[in-house]
């Protein structure tokens, strides 16, 4: 796929959707760089996830600052970067479209609790233990509906997530 102007994309959704993965497949096919967006967290984020304790959203403001200078700066040296960032609260989204200029796209990864528990529960070496789920589905204010988002369902192989979040993208006309 051909991307016409740099863009920001951020693979987005609840822990266990499959940010990562998506995110990384998709870069590849898009032929641009790609950012895990928990590795920005700072330590004390890190550590309070690992201990079950939800991120408030005085938590998360730094870190979202750290995830929309990642944003700015690949769009301003001209470039495409797909990221990966929960991105749960519409004020976050605003706060992240603002940063990368409005040049930015999400791709929501949509998935029931069930299936998102079994993925959570198959998963080795994360810090964000399979407690903090619901938290996030609480605090989750779906995107769908807003601006520059596509909805992809993770009940499908990455391959078909992938390819679904690549169409999606398209008619967007990125």
């Amino acid at each position: 796929m051909t991307i016409r102007t740099p863009s920001a994309i951020i693979v987005m959704g609840v822990s266990g959707a499959g940010k990562s993965s998506i995110g990384e497949m998709l870069s590849r096919r898009l032929d641009c760089d790609f950012v895990e967006g928990d590795r920005l967290h700072p330590a004390a984020n890190v550590e309070k996830m690992a201990k079950g304790i939800p991120l408030t959203d005085e938590d998360r403001w730094p870190w979202l600052d750290l995830v929309g200078q990642e944003l700015a700066d690949a769009v301003s040296a001209g470039k495409t970067l797909v990221l990966s960032c929960s991105a749960l609260k519409r004020v976050y989204r605003e706060r992240l479209r603002k940063a990368a200029g409005g040049r930015l796209y999400f791709v929501f990864l949509k998935g029931s609790p069930q299936l998102l528990e079994v993925r959570m529960g198959e998963r080795t070496g994360h810090f964000m233990p399979l407690s903090l789920l619901h938290s996030q589905l609480a605090t989750l204010e779906t995107p769908e509906g807003e601006e520059g988002v596509v909805t992809v369902d993770i009940d499908a192989t990455l391959d078909e997530i992938v390819a679904a979040a690549e169409s999606g993208l398209r008619e967007l006309a990125l």
